[in-house]
């Protein structure tokens, strides 16, 4: 075994794909890219995740208490990379990345109609953001797009890495 620097952990743990959060306040949304988040429970379907301080979309998030998860495929890869490489603050990254906005139904955030899925979430528990900057999100209404067939994700390995899905495989399992 050979020691590995503390700096370097979370790209062995990355565990989801690269997602897409999108927020709404004062009539501007926004969207950022993430991928520090996981699923904490099945039903009702709740998402816990980070949003660093420091991203624009931290307020947004913070005082709305609602977003939308959309989930891109392997073909955004480059437009995922550009809004993550940019802040909300000083472009409005629907209209400069070209994506297009969609009416959610149940929260002021848009959805993506460029991505695979789309899940509309509202914050439910907020004891760990003065912490940890971690929201736990309840997945309140979902939807996915019979156009986007191909659904392959990425995944970030860290400093301009991603992997991308791979072969499916199925196992026996007691699981859902």
């Amino acid at each position: 075994m050979k020691e590995l620097p503390l700096s370097e952990v979370y790209q062995l743990l990355e565990p989801g794909p690269v997602v897409l959060l999108t927020t709404a306040r004062g009539g501007r949304a926004n969207v950022m890219t993430m991928s520090w988040h996981m699923m904490v429970e099945f039903t009702p379907p709740l998402v816990a995740c980070i949003v660093s301080g420091a991203d624009y979309s931290f307020s947004a998030l913070h005082k709305t208490k609602e977003c939308v998860i959309g989930i891109p495929a392997v073909e955004l890869a480059a437009k995922v990379v550009a809004i993550g490489n940019c802040s909300g603050r000083d472009v409005d990254k629907f209209e400069t990345i070209g994506l297009t906005q969609v009416p959610a139904q149940h929260v002021a955030a848009p959805l993506i109609a460029e991505c695979f899925a789309n899940l509309e979430c509202r914050v439910a528990d907020t004891r760990l953001v003065n912490k940890y900057n971690l929201f736990v999100l309840e997945v309140v209404k979902a939807w996915t797009s019979l156009e986007h067939t191909r659904r392959k994700t990425i995944h970030h390995c860290g400093y301009g890495k991603f992997v991308v899905d791979g072969e499916t495989i199925t196992l026996d399992s007691k699981m859902p």
